[in-house]
């Protein structure tokens, strides 16, 4: 069942202080399914007095004890997957066992930064006179503000909490109001673990009026963000302005390069399975596929036979595959690039259209003929839109691949192992996965460039932006 969500603030699970609330929407049936508390000013005031407390005596446990606690957390946060899923599901609208993949996956990502919390390591350097003593330092940096977005309601939060909690610093988590129970359920699972409760707020409302309210706080010393671009860019500017330092996980607009000497039908289902996933509302989703022109009408026919055969439906049906886009902005937002291509010369090949009345669904979408021109080769789709163009040359694919001021993610399938590690080189991007999906994992970095934003929300760089780092030398008497 679905209950009605609340804040967390000093340790309490309660209402809004003016009792304001949100109605939850499952995006499957368009039905009310409950409501999340929205937080006012004096909410906030709370929460930031808790984090402010929290953080004074959560830096204080030692690493070692820090690590054992997010370790606890894993283990409950597994025992109850089976019911945060089924939440996340009714709230998100992915397929049932993509819920509980994301919630598994998050225990892990706790387990890896429970690990790192043991390992924040300083160093000695070697002092120039005799009886001097030079240390490096590293300490936490503060209470941390978190904002989340609702594609992945679990794993957006579990990386940034994680990171957090492991380097000694408390945080108040702006978490989605489109899917705010499943990572309160998973907040949850950190609490009941033993980690105290003014370390750890939990609210919701009005995006910006609470980013704006917290990053200008001087009691909030570090901001994380997950969202758009434009969001991003805005909250680090005032993130700037105030000094406070931030790590930006921003849009994306994939790359997918497969070259002619690819086992092309493991590309095409490798691909198609990626892009669709959670209905391609995915940072990192392959969107613009450039395949070699030999190899170009034998790849699309391959992945839109895969699209045609996609089961989209209800998250909790099934066999379900593909379930609907998250809300309701998300169906005018993909009707408007497929005109816009349409009405510019492109063909859709398969979907295009929304499927029914009720429910967010959307079909599995592959469009050829495409040009510079139209939105959707510009503009993040951020839906199960797969945009086929073919290439030429090596030199081609790698300048489509870089015109766009994005830079998360990108993917490539070769044979060879020289352009193989030409592309790796070449391609301009956080991350680059070659002839398989390898991104995500909590033991790599995950983070983008130039507008998809800075910073590392994976492996071991993930845990540096909440440490300072403090040099302290001292000569003997």
């Amino acid at each position: 069942m679905y209950s009605d969500v609340q804040l967390h603030i000093n340790g309490k699970w309660r209402a809004a202080t003016g009792g304001r609330t949100i109605p939850v929407l499952n995006p499957a049936t368009e039905e009310v399914i409950g409501t999340v508390a929205h937080a006012n000013q004096s909410d906030l005031d709370e929460a930031l007095e808790a984090a402010d407390r929290g953080f004074k005596a959560w830096k204080k446990v030692s690493a070692f004890e820090r690590s054992k606690l997010m370790r606890k957390a894993a283990n409950l946060l597994r025992e109850r997957a089976g019911d945060i899923a089924r939440l996340m599901t009714q709230e998100q609208g992915k397929p049932l066992a993509e819920a509980k993949m994301e919630t598994m996956a998050a225990a892990d990502t706790i387990d890896w930064f429970a690990e790192e919390a043991r390992r924040a390591y300083g160093r000695v350097i070697p002092a120039r006179a005799e009886g001097v003593y030079q240390l490096v330092i590293k300490e936490p940096v503060g209470p941390v503000a978190a904002f989340t977005p609702w594609n992945f309601p679990i794993n957006q939060v579990v990386r940034k909490l994680s990171a957090a909690l492991a380097t000694g610093c408390s945080i108040i988590v702006k978490a989605p109001e489109e899917t705010p129970a499943s990572p309160a359920e998973m907040i949850r699972c950190f609490l009941d673990a033993g980690v105290p409760g003014d370390v750890i707020s939990l609210v919701y409302g009005v995006p910006s009026e609470i980013s704006s309210y917290l990053i200008a706080h001087p009691i909030i010393r570090k901001v994380t963000f997950t969202g758009s671009t434009p969001v991003g860019k805005h909250l680090a500017e005032m993130a700037g302005k105030y000094m406070k330092r931030t790590t930006m996980e921003l849009g994306g607009h994939a790359p997918a390069i497969v070259f002619d000497d690819a086992d092309v039908d493991f590309a095409s289902k490798t691909l198609a399975t990626s892009k669709f996933r959670n209905a391609g509302q995915v940072c990192v989703s392959p969107t613009r596929f450039l395949v070699q022109e030999k190899v170009f009408d034998q790849f699309v026919d391959s992945f839109t036979s895969y699209a045609k055969s996609l089961k989209v439906g209800n998250g909790l049906d099934e066999g379900t595959q593909m379930g609907p886009l998250a809300n309701d902005r998300r169906i005018p937002a993909m009707e408007a690039l497929v005109a816009d291509a349409v009405q510019k010369g492109a063909e859709v090949r398969t979907g295009g259209s929304r499927i029914g009345n009720k429910g967010y669904f959307y079909e599995p979408t592959v469009i050829t003929g495409l040009t510079r021109e139209m939105r959707a080769m510009n503009e993040e789709p951020f839906g199960p839109m797969a945009l086929m163009v073919p290439f030429k040359d090596f030199d081609e694919v790698v300048e489509e691949a870089n015109r766009l001021p994005f830079g998360l993610a990108s993917y490539a399938f070769t044979r060879s192992a020289k352009t193989a590690n030409a592309i790796a080189t070449e391609v301009e991007s956080g991350m680059t996965t070659i002839n398989h999906l390898g991104l995500a994992l909590p033991e790599v970095p995950f983070g983008g460039i130039k507008d998809s934003g800075y910073g590392s929300e994976g492996g071991s760089e993930a845990i540096e932006a909440y440490l300072n780092t403090k040099f302290v030398t001292q000569a003997g008497l």
